[in-house]
């Protein structure tokens, strides 16, 4: 993968809280200039759109289009849906020779190839292996192909001239085989001047190639090729060197209900049956009649988001016109999209649909309506079926996108593109549990290189996924720490085990914040490469608590914030007031000796300092401690009892604050109470309490509150 575009110097100027996208399109503007940008970011969670630039303007999708056709088919089609091909013999059987006809109905199963099998006939031996177990091994009469399950034409409207003769824009039948293409496959004749050798693949008799490549020295490579525009002829030209081993070009096959026909005779050929074409026979009663299926409708489902298959989506599209509408054509198809859209409340103007896999520049989205759809689909019943389908890096069309990326498996995506047409949109999964509805889109490109314009997108969108995953590594860090303590029992031992295991962490001031969440504080919300004295505390804390690795996150935001919701607003502050204060994993204990004063903390005004207005008034706290004298007492004295670990907070002497530090005491029996504490300026240690103490002058230092963790 080329190296993301300039990934660092966006890092700086984004801020993700209240989604300010502005550094977003003056990058575009410097890299592609000249290039229409579209984007929107959505909460899946809540539905609501977090930021868009141009999120109201119409954009073409390119294969991004193949979303909402595997949408519509995940809300309409039971999992189990399978397109069946019906295979009837009508005549009468004398003897091994059957006499008669073998209709052939489509039913839009567009995997009779080897896609999912070893062998490209494999669904059309079976289809001959059944008509051979009925002790047939000769057919005289007709093989008639019922086509009619779709309606207009085989080639999709409004596509440019040059894909009709790609392999990615072959004809679309209910009958179909190889994905209606074949392989010409050629090497260099024997000497310098002899016309190439060059061989169809699978050759059931139907292609014509025209061959007129010539074998030229060295290792040369300029051939060309020409499709009729009606018939299945194929020309070859220009040259190949006599040095090159061999090359191959996979090309559409016109007609594909007739090469559909070839192959099936092909294939009873090949298991012993011989076919006579004889028109005029009598039809007789109908002797037996089969039912196939190459795939479930999953199983192809990646073939179209995560590979993006135009074919798969073209025939899915009018699969879905027949299933719901009673017509299987492009109309049929998108008569069923805009059902779809109404019926999960999504305005059916917002996309123009000229087919189902996007390669037309005549399909248009409005981003803001791309990640609504995206969103209703997350939260849909069937919704994971649907998200699994996409793309990722190293992925499908991801493959050599994005790789980068640390943790590939927090983002999935659909890519596209056609000429001047660039489209990425699919899901973001952020460290606070929320999915994210992703749409970008870059459109009238002009000459930009498209590896650029596909660099600009990978580049934006890896940077979506560093900001709402903010350090990562820090929880899959506290994941492992957890798994290692799991044989550790009862809330005393494992505070005890986490608290030590941190010692040597390095002390940083505020380290940690709201992420991209909130504007004030945009630092990770989980942070091991440091800590301070409370992040120690709320790290140790979490891991201590949560009943598996997968509720650490979760844990930890309770720890720190009311009610776990997350905001500035919302954290706790202040230790005693709010981080013990409220109760819920903490409370004071009462210590003989103790004391308790009031005090209030100032909290309208801290955060009017930050301009949010607090409603609650300022109200007298209850602050117990043991005055400094008898702190020193104690914490000089051996203990005796089990095992204890509490927190302590170290009293502040101004009467507008609480506390001035924290960490945990560690009580074992017959020793000194031991302080593990994230120390100012060095890192997570531990010593004897009372030596913390002793370096405290009494002035600067009232006294000390020990509280117990609770588990809730």
């Amino acid at each position: 993968m080329r190296k993301l575009i300039c990934l660092i110097c966006l890092f700086s100027a984004f801020c993700f809280a209240g989604f300010q996208l502005d550094s977003f399109q003056v990058y575009v503007d410097s890299v592609v200039p000249g290039s229409r940008y579209g984007l929107s970011i959505r909460s899946v969670k809540t539905g609501a759109e977090w930021g868009n630039i141009r999120g109201k303007e119409k954009f073409t999708p390119a294969s991004t289009l193949k979303t909402l056709t595997t949408a519509t088919a995940i809300h309409y089609l039971p999992l189990d849906y399978a397109p069946k091909t019906e295979v009837s013999l009508s005549g009468s059987l004398r003897h091994t020779r059957f006499v008669g006809t073998i209709h052939v109905r489509g039913g839009g199963d567009p995997n009779f190839s080897g896609r999912y099998y070893a062998d490209p006939f494999y669904m059309l031996y079976a289809m001959a292996d059944s008509i051979h177990a009925l002790g047939i091994d000769s057919v005289s009469g007709m093989i008639r192909l019922d086509s009619s399950y779709y309606k207009g034409p085989w080639r999709a409207e409004h596509w440019r001239k040059n894909f009709y003769d790609a392999w990615y824009g072959a004809e679309i039948a209910p009958l179909g085989f190889n994905d209606n293409c074949t392989m010409i496959r050629f090497k260099p004749g024997e000497k310098v001047g002899d016309t190439a050798r060059a061989e169809i693949l699978p050759d059931v008799g139907y292609v014509v190639l025209k061959n007129e490549m010539l074998t030229v020295p060295g290792k040369k490579r300029k051939w060309t090729w020409a499709l009729d525009s009606a018939k299945p002829e194929i020309t070859i030209g220009g040259a190949i060197g006599i040095n090159v081993d061999s090359s191959q070009l996979v090309l559409p096959v016109r007609n594909p209900i007739a090469y559909f026909k070839a192959a099936f005779v092909y294939a009873l050929k090949e298991r012993g049956i011989a076919f006579i074409e004889q028109e005029n026979v009598p039809q007789g009663i109908q002797i037996k009649s089969f039912t196939y299926s190459a795939a479930p409708f999953l199983s192809f489902l990646d073939e179209i988001n995560q590979r993006s298959q135009n074919m798969h989506a073209e025939t899915l599209f009018r699969n879905l016109g027949a299933q719901k509408m009673g017509e299987g054509s492009v109309e049929g198809g998108r008569a069923a999209e805009m059902k779809f859209l109404r019926e999960i409340g999504i305005d059916t103007a917002d996309f123009e649909i000229w087919d189902g896999c996007g390669l037309s520049p005549k399909n248009k989205v409005k981003p803001s309506t791309e990640t609504a759809l995206l969103a209703k689909m997350a939260r849909h019943p069937k919704g994971k079926y649907y998200i699994n389908s996409f793309a990722g890096p190293g992925l499908g069309t991801g493959g050599k996108r994005m790789l980068d990326l640390p943790y590939p498996w927090l983002t999935r995506f659909k890519t596209g593109f056609i000429g001047e047409v660039h489209g990425l949109v699919g899901y973001i999964y952020t460290l606070d549990g929320d999915t994210l509805a992703v749409a970008m889109y870059l459109n009238e490109t002009g000459r930009n290189p498209d590896a650029t314009l596909k660099d600009v997108l990978d580049t934006l969108w890896t940077r979506l996924v560093y900001k709402t995953n903010d350090h990562y590594a820090s929880l899959m860090k506290m994941k492992r720490m957890w798994l290692s303590a799991q044989n550790v029992a009862g809330l005393t031992a494992r505070l005890e085990y986490f608290s030590r295991i941190m010692k040597g962490t390095p002390y940083k001031l505020g380290p940690m914040g709201e992420s991209y969440l909130d504007s004030i504080e945009n630092k990770p919300l989980v942070y091991m490469d440091s800590v301070d004295c409370v992040t120690y505390l709320e790290h140790a804390l979490a891991m201590a608590i949560s009943p598996n690795e997968n509720e650490i996150f979760n844990t930890l935001q309770k720890i720190r914030y009311r009610g776990g919701n997350i905001g500035y607003v919302n954290r706790k502050h202040y230790l005693l007031a709010d981080w013990v204060g409220e109760g819920t994993f903490a409370r004071p204990m009462k210590i003989q000796g103790d004391t308790v004063v009031f005090r209030t903390m100032p909290k309208q005004s801290f955060f009017k300092a930050k301009k949010i207005k607090y409603e609650s008034p300022d109200a007298p706290m209850e602050l117990r401690y043991l005055p400094y004298d008898r702190a020193v007492e104690m914490a000089s004295r051996p203990y005796e009892g089990p095992l204890m670990v509490t927190g302590v907070a170290f009293v502040a002497n101004m009467d507008n604050l609480d506390a001035t530090h924290t960490g945990f005491v560690v009580f074992r029996n017959g020793e000194k109470p031991l302080l593990r504490h994230a120390a100012y300026k060095k890192q997570v240690l531990e010593l004897p309490l009372v030596d913390y103490l002793k370096s405290r002058s009494k002035a600067k230092l009232p006294g000390i509150t020990l509280f117990e963790f609770l588990k809730p």
